[in-house]
């Protein structure tokens, strides 16, 4: 178990986003894929996600943190650390920190590039090894940057997995509050259950899936989902997760002091799951109109909750999700 209860200040400066200019609405994929009228609706709660054209990951995650370096005042030149939070990244060497800073144009600048990778809970892991690196002083201005691509790796033969993900970017930058700013982490806390490791995966790409392995097909380069067995993860270990969560910082707020939930987009069911731990009029839903963006669903919806004032400052909120592996995280801030 990783997880911390002392309070450490952090504030959340700027954020910005990437969507790709290509629409898929669920009837386009119903129609396309021989699905009854309004099943993406009815069994997944989403009316529409984006894939890509031409875009790349890199590209999107640039455009993302241009966007959240403006809405935080600053230039590329204030930034002195850059980490890339996806899960799936352009390629596998290097990491995808070096190819972001190019990307930015800083590709000679030294800044500082790398990556975290906690599947859909990496932006969240971010910010905890954010707060870790502000308040020793290592750093003052950071650049999250969480960028994913999932439709070129989707199974079209599966619809309950192929419908409910969509491709997105989204970025914060981190800094320490100016003097009399309440902003700040209380908690952090993750938990992996590794024995639910192969539920969630891709099991091609690396060293025991190897392309040139007599075995190996294109099948092992899917995204592949057990979404019943996940399912069982979550109701067995949810519940006792959250409350862990809000114990560690019992002594400065507590979950019914909690103006917003802001979970990984994972699916309708999960959300509606949450809503027997939260109340639901203060979970942060973007999954209709975008679906599961892996790791970049997290700060996508925290983006929507800032920009559509569901989050102001000073408000109290818990970001909380599961990512392959399986691992739950959760963050309880103020903003």
């Amino acid at each position: 178990m990783s997880a911390f209860q002392n309070p450490l200040p952090l504030k959340i400066a700027g954020v910005g986003r990437y969507l790709p200019k290509r629409v898929v609405l669920s009837s386009e994929l119903e129609q396309q894929y021989g699905l009854p009228v309004g099943w993406c609706e009815e069994k997944q709660g989403i009316s529409e996600r984006r894939w890509i054209d031409s875009e790349t990951a890199t590209y999107m995650g640039a455009e993302a943190a241009k966007e959240a370096l403006a809405d935080a005042g600053l230039t590329l030149s204030d930034i002195d650390l850059i980490i890339n939070a996806s899960g799936t990244p352009d390629q596998l060497i290097p990491d995808g920190g070096p190819l972001l800073q190019r990307e930015l144009g800083l590709g000679e600048s030294g800044i500082t590039a790398i990556s975290v990778n906690a599947s859909c809970l990496s932006f969240l892991l971010a910010i905890d090894v954010s707060a870790g690196y502000l308040n020793l002083g290592r750093h003052q201005n950071i650049l999250i940057v969480s960028s994913d691509i999932t439709s070129c790796a989707l199974d079209y033969s599966k619809p309950e997995n192929f419908t409910l993900f969509g491709d997105a970017a989204a970025a914060a930058v981190v800094t320490l509050p100016a003097s009399g700013e309440d902003a700040c982490v209380y908690s952090t806390l993750f938990k992996t259950y590794g024995y639910a490791a192969d539920y969630s995966a891709v099991f091609g790409g690396g060293t025991r899936k190897y392309p040139l392995r007599e075995d190996s097909k294109p099948e092992d380069y899917y995204l592949t989902m057990d979404g019943g067995e996940l399912m069982k993860v979550g109701f067995k270990y949810q519940p006792q997760f959250a409350e862990e969560l809000w114990g560690l910082c019992k002594e400065h707020c507590s979950m019914d002091d909690v103006n917003l939930v802001i979970p990984h987009q994972s699916s309708r069911v999960v959300l509606d799951f949450l809503g027997l731990i939260y109340p639901e009029d203060r979970i942060m839903r973007t999954i209709d109109r975008y679906g599961n963006c892996v790791a970049a669903s997290t700060p996508l919806a925290l983006y929507d909750a800032i920009k559509e004032n569901h989050l102001n400052r000073g408000d109290l909120a818990v970001v909380t999700g599961s990512g392959s592996g399986l691992t739950f995280g959760g963050l309880v801030f103020t903003y």
